[in-house]
């Protein structure tokens, strides 16, 4: 046996005795969980919901470095079999007359999938080498030398080499082992709320909403299911004290935003009360200086988030490929791999991030002389032609081939 082949061996051995622990089961946490397990380690996902999160918006991928990653992921023609096909926009005035239409490839990109559907794509993917846990939460983290030891809400404590916080912008390992929400996330002035409903109004495939000052409230049909559909809702507020998991209030709060507008508001609103799953949101961005400590780092929005308008479902699914093939390049050396890993992306991820910050501006401007300048402007097809052409300009970033250095396992050999 070659010394070269030796080395390759004796490296994934230590990779595939290495347990990674993943809290979030979203996208960027089940990406994460494939390239490991491709790599030799043994990742387990802890997710606080009962299962995988169903519907959502619609989320894109723009741009080479996107569309690299998924082809390596081997999942770029699944998505592009169950993609929407855009998600085109239209305002209108309270007696429902069109003051603004704008077409699908302005908000999407060259491959728009509802995040349910891709967090499903990411989970199937992953499952012969992942442990999934759902229904329950990480509580604490004590790190060692040479392990983590880590406590849950329900299941009994466990010890890992390594946990990965994919839990988002309100990640709960980044509070456990950086510190407190408030030293990383900024509210950026607007709250965002989605859920579902039948398709009682009759609306199409897209979206047309109402917009009023610092609002807007708007619906679309399911692109494969007519009779259901998804209302979105924006409204500029400071900083609002709730409990995250009261739906009820948060309900209360949405109602309370929307309260007197015309057209079909009233209508949406009713659907609310009786809606069984409600996404609620401050629109905000986190900027981690570091993003590791020690044996814990943070991905996708947990480490560089936007809400809206920030690329970061993209980024995160990037940031998962660069981090587990760092980790499989340095044979498990999290310093070194955690340091490349950042290196690597955080430019790229903050140029990504940049974009949200004018999102809850753009949907909801605050005064009606905003509105119409928005609307004005953006029914010049030159400024329109403009806008599509720089938003097909994305950030890009090189990527290492991790494939020529290492040598993926098969399909179970890193398993539980």
């Amino acid at each position: 046996m070659s010394g070269n082949t030796q080395n390759t061996q004796n490296a994934q051995n230590t990779r595939s005795a290495r347990r990674v622990l993943i809290s979030g089961a979203g996208i960027a946490g089940p990406a994460l969980a494939y390239w490991l397990g491709r790599y030799g380690f043994r990742p387990t996902v802890v997710e606080v919901a009962p299962g995988l999160r169903q519907g959502g918006q619609a989320v894109d991928f723009r741009g080479e470095t996107h569309l690299t990653v998924l082809k390596r992921m081997g999942v770029l023609d699944e998505l592009r079999r169950i993609q929407t096909g855009g998600s085109p926009m239209r305002f209108v005035d309270e007696r429902g007359r069109t003051l603004l239409h704008l077409p699908a490839e302005f908000a999407g990109g060259e491959v728009e999938v509802l995040r349910g559907d891709l967090s499903r794509v990411f989970h199937d993917h992953s499952l012969p080498w992942t442990e999934y846990v759902f229904g329950d939460s990480v509580t604490g983290l004590d790190q060692t030398a040479d392990a983590v030891h880590v406590t849950f809400r329900h299941g009994p404590p466990r010890t890992f080499d390594l946990v990965i916080g994919a839990d988002g912008l309100h990640s709960q390992v980044r509070r456990l082992a950086f510190g407190p929400e408030e030293d990383y996330v900024s509210h950026l002035g607007h709250y965002a709320a989605t859920w579902t409903l039948p398709n009682h109004l009759g609306v199409a495939a897209g979206s047309v909403g109402l917009n009023a000052p610092g609002r807007l409230a708007s619906v679309g049909a399911d692109h494969r299911d007519p009779t259901r559909a998804g209302a979105f809702f924006v409204f500029a507020s400071p900083p609002l004290a709730y409990d995250r998991h009261d739906v009820e209030r948060q309900k209360t709060l949405i109602a309370e935003a929307f309260a007197g507008l015309g057209w079909e508001v009233p209508r949406l609103l009713d659907s609310l009360r009786q809606a069984p799953e409600l996404y609620f949101d401050s629109i905000s961005r986190a900027d981690v200086p570091s993003w590791s400590a020690g044996r814990v780092a943070l991905v996708g929005d947990a480490a560089c988030g936007a809400t809206i308008g920030g690329m970061g479902t993209g980024t995160g699914v990037v940031a998962a490929y660069v981090l587990a093939g760092e980790l499989g390049r340095a044979g498990g050396d999290h310093r070194t791999a955690f340091a490349r890993y950042e290196g690597l992306l955080r430019g790229y991820a903050e140029n990504c991030q940049k974009g949200g910050d004018r999102t809850g501006m753009f949907l909801a401007p605050a005064t009606r002389a905003g509105l119409r300048l928005r609307n004005g402007l953006l029914k010049r097809r030159t400024l329109m032609n403009l806008m599509l052409k720089e938003g097909q300009k994305v950030s890009t970033v090189p990527l290492p081939d991790y494939g020529t250095d290492l040598r993926p396992v098969q399909a179970g050999a890193g398993g539980v």
